[in-house]
């Protein structure tokens, strides 16, 4: 991945740092030549906070890659999940799948270098690149080939105990920043600054795709075992957590109510790896005409090539698929389908220097 820029007006100069490396094949789409390309990069740099992105044609675009961003790239989980502290629950007067589930974790945290060298990360930095291929919307019930296109970016993601993190994402020119500083979440992008999440702070989907198994283990802690399944020619166990009325609650606004919202893992019997992680959430958004819309996502994660840094073993891979369902309007069911590859580049844990001023929210999120 490109992580300079060189002094496009010195040749003597110093060269940039970019703030988010970004991958060979993106930098190889911006020119015929390395210097165009660099010309390009630097136009495209000064112009994420030009007035150029008002343009309706450059504002249609940059709207649907923010879409794409938010719900394929950043979206985050509906649970709040304790990560400044070791991973313990009792499984004293607990019911039979509650404790099935309890001991499929314990096996997970052994197979992800156990409790010592988990509980020793206290932060990280990973960088990373991301491939996003997303169709049209199109009706539900007809087979059609739909015309998608592939968008290219990086990646670099902060994160600190306690529920401090920050994600920078660049695709296809749109930057979308997101983040927690432990008391609010929030996100904004190239061209629209967007209020902080309702509810109290809670976990990037990114941290649950093999990068920070204590956050995976203590969520999947409160979760009940129900059943098995073969994932990718493995024998899986499947826990299932489902989020409780007042969560949902906290989470809704006041034009939209969020229906259900459940997860699911699927832990390998043999290594005892998570390798499969999907959430299905439905929500209801309440129109001026009266006419309720709904939206159901499903979001479906397989993890792979997993590699030992610093004594934790850590999925460098995968893939996210996102199926998004609109109905309502009384008009026909639509759907989208999306998806992410993913690659991790660099990941160092015990980042020396990082603090809590790295998380802090822009003003306008500061001041709500």
């Amino acid at each position: 991945m490109r992580k300079l820029c060189p002094n496009i007006e010195k040749e003597d100069g110093l060269e940039t740092v970019l703030e988010v490396p970004i991958p060979e094949e993106m930098f190889a789409s911006m020119g015929s030549n390395v210097a165009l390309r660099w010309q390009n990069m630097l136009t495209w740099m000064k112009a994420q906070t030009s007035d150029k992105w008002s343009q309706p044609v450059i504002a249609g675009r940059i709207n649907e890659l923010r879409f794409l961003l938010y719900l394929v790239g950043s979206p985050l989980i509906p649970l709040q999940v304790q990560v400044g502290h070791a991973v313990h629950k009792p499984v004293k007067d607990s019911s039979i799948q509650a404790s099935t589930a309890k001991y499929i974790v314990q096996q997970y945290i052994a197979a992800t270098g156990g409790q010592q060298a988990i509980n020793a990360v206290h932060s990280m930095c990973v960088t990373g690149e991301v491939k996003i291929t997303a169709s049209e919307f199109q009706q539900a019930d007809v087979k059609t080939n739909v015309k998608s296109t592939e968008e290219i970016g990086g990646f670099v993601l902060w994160q600190k105990d306690p529920d401090l993190w920050i994600l920078e994402l660049v695709v296809s020119g749109c930057k979308v920043i997101c983040g927690s500083n432990g008391k609010i979440s929030w996100r904004h992008s190239s061209n629209q600054h967007d209020p902080a999440n309702k509810g109290p702070p809670r976990p990037l989907r990114r941290f649950l795709q093999g990068l920070d198994p204590r956050s995976t283990a203590n969520l999947f802690l409160d979760a009940t075992c129900i059943g098995e399944k073969i994932i990718n020619d493995q024998d899986c166990f499947i826990l299932k957590l489902e989020t409780s009325p007042a969560i949902r609650e906290a989470q809704s606004g006041r034009n939209f109510e969020i229906i259900h919202h459940t997860i699911w893992g699927y832990f390998s019997q043999r290594s005892g790896l998570l390798i499969q992680f999907e959430d299905s959430r439905l929500l209801r958004m309440r129109t001026k005409e009266g006419d309720d819309v709904f939206w159901e996502t499903s979001t479906e994660s397989v993890m792979e090539d997993y590699k030992y840094v610093d004594g934790v073993n850590i999925a460098h891979s995968g893939k996210t698929s996102v199926t998004v369902f609109r109905y309502g309007e009384q008009s026909a069911n639509h759907k989208r389908e999306m998806q992410e590859k993913w690659k991790i580049e660099d990941v160092d844990f015990n980042v020396w220097g990082l603090t809590s001023e790295h998380f802090l929210p822009p003003p306008d999120v500061q001041n709500l």
